[in-house]
This record gives structure tokens, C-alpha cells and sequence, in this order.
């Protein structure tokens, strides 16, 4: 009887720490959302790794995304993404092809660049994970596991900035083994960014193939 009364409290204790260590990475994750939201727009120039070690592939590549509201602007791998609130527009300069497609948020279950920044709220699971001290700043991080066990997305480390409440790196890695890492290098902020930059402007395009899906 004391041997189970012992294990029973040690469970206890296990789930205790379990729920003290979940509300705390939610109330983290809350401050970021607070704090992203409190700006009018967001440039954000960041690392991008694909890697898959059973395919041996590994990309390594640089973006930068422009984000107002539900709007935004992505560069990355030579290719020009454009959302403009009601149609997203895809240029690829080395094809010469623009394709434009009706955006529905039902069918979107991945990371859009305009919920980079607060996909997290809803259909995850939160869990305090390790501390790192990276060039003098300190960055924790949050392990997120979707609720949906058939998601592709397997977990996600989320590492944010203790002091500027801003996301520093994401890491994703996929039932497939396929890891994406997003490493922030600059975060700017309410920017004078020019309404035309969430713009479609046809005429910039003469000559290429427009694709309206």
C-alpha cells in the first residue's frame, strides 16, 4: 500500500510539473502574439533549411517577407509570392509565368508567411523545452505538438527572443523526416511600407504567362 501510495504521488508530482511547465509556455507564446499584433506591419529577413538525411537533401537558402495584417509580400528561392487579401499571385522571373489562384482558408493547413508569426494559436499542445543563450540573448524554447495525430507535421520548436517577445527560429520536422528550419536574422518594424507593395501589377509583367486558376 505505501508503494502505491508513493507512486501515485510521484505521478501527481510528474503531472504538476507537466501543467506548470504547458501554462507556461502558453503564457509565452501569448506575450508574442500580443506583442505582434500590436504593430502595424512586419519585414522580416530570415535563413531557410530543407533538409531530409533518408532523401539527402539539404537547401539552404535566404527570404525576406513584408507582412500587413493578412497581407504580404515573400521572396525566397527566386520566386515573388503575393497575397493581396483575395488572390494570391505566384512569379517565377526565370519562367516568365505569373500564376494567380483564389486564396480559401479552409483548404490552407500550412505556415502561410501571414501566420508566420501566430499559427500556434490554436491546434497545438504547448510544452517548455530547452534554453539557449545565442550570441547574448536568451532563447527559449516551446515544443508544439499538434492535436491532429494524422497533422504531417509532426512537432515544431519554437524559439523565441526573452526579451523582444519575437520569434528567433523555427524548426519543423515532418512525419517524413523532412526538417524545416527558419532562422530570423532581422526584424524590422512598422516599416513606411507602400500599399503597392501587396499590389498585383500586371503591367510590370509584359510578356510573361499569366495562369488564372
Amino acid at each position: 500500500m505505501k508503494k502505491l501510495m508513493v507512486f501515485s504521488l510521484a505521478l501527481l508530482a510528474i503531472f504538476s510539473v507537466n501543467a506548470q511547465n504547458s501554462a507556461k509556455a502558453e503564457q509565452l507564446l501569448n506575450e508574442v502574439s500580443a506583442k505582434v499584433k500590436a504593430y502595424d506591419n512586419m519585414v522580416i529577413h530570415f535563413d531557410y533549411i530543407l533538409e531530409n538525411t533518408n532523401e539527402n537533401i539539404k537547401q539552404e537558402t535566404r527570404g525576406e517577407v513584408s507582412l500587413k495584417n493578412e497581407l504580404y509580400r515573400l521572396n525566397l528561392m527566386g520566386i515573388t509570392r503575393l497575397f493581396d487579401g483575395k488572390k494570391l499571385y505566384t512569379i517565377v522571373p526565370e519562367d516568365e509565368e505569373v500564376t494567380i489562384s483564389n486564396y480559401n482558408p479552409n483548404q490552407d493547413e500550412g505556415i502561410t508567411p501571414s501566420k508566420m508569426l501566430s499559427f500556434y494559436e490554436e491546434g497545438y499542445t504547448y510544452k517548455w523545452d530547452i534554453t539557449q543563450n545565442i550570441k547574448g540573448r536568451t532563447i527559449q524554447f516551446i515544443k508544439l505538438t499538434p492535436i491532429d495525430s494524422q497533422a504531417e507535421v509532426k512537432e515544431i520548436l519554437l524559439g523565441v527572443d526573452k526579451q523582444t517577445k519575437h520569434i528567433y527560429k523555427l524548426i519543423q520536422i515532418q512525419d517524413n523526416g523532412t526538417k524545416v528550419t527558419i532562422k530570423v536574422n532581422q526584424f524590422n518594424t512598422n516599416e513606411p511600407l507602400s500599399q503597392s507593395l501587396f499590389t498585383f501589377d500586371k503591367n510590370k509583367y509584359n510578356g510573361y504567362y499569366i495562369n488564372q486558376l
